[in-house]
């Protein structure tokens, strides 16, 4: 059985809210290139402070995270760690495993980011909450 179509209100919502979370996604990437950082260093930062408790920082842990390949993570890290923002230390336990945590300067940079981040969200955040309430209303109203 085919599903059914969505009403032109509901294609409206869904292209609504695409705007929306495109508007902060373009504010955020260019935050971080205003950093000199490119967009996906800049979600690695953030990701590997904002690990879950109890979560090992290693490559994988990122790259599931990221929704991102394990040797995508590399590289990112690679470039990150020339940079000084993060380290890599050799885990004790099983000396094969990387652990990545931030180093004062990367915590630096990603506070000042994630502070504008904050800011711009209580700018465009009410806009982009009543975008996604009007895409989750519209879809129940079937």
């Amino acid at each position: 059985m085919p599903s059914p179509d969505l009403s032109d209100r509901e294609y409206a919502a869904l292209a609504e809210l695409r705007h929306q979370l495109r508007r902060f996604l373009a504010f955020s990437e260019a935050q971080a290139r205003s950093v000199e950082l490119e967009p996906r260093q800049h979600q690695v930062l953030l990701a590997l402070r904002g690990l879950p408790r109890g979560t090992v920082p290693t490559v994988g842990a990122l790259a599931e995270r990221l929704l991102l390949r394990h040797h995508t993570v590399v590289e990112l890290i690679d470039r990150l760690e020339r940079r000084r923002l993060i380290k890599r230390t050799r885990a004790e336990d099983d000396r094969r495993q990387a652990r990545i945590a931030l180093t004062p300067r990367g915590l630096d940079t990603l506070r000042r980011l994630s502070i504008a981040h904050r800011n711009e969200l209580k700018t465009v955040g009410p806009e982009l909450v009543t975008s996604l309430r009007r895409v989750l209303r519209t879809g129940s109203r079937r």
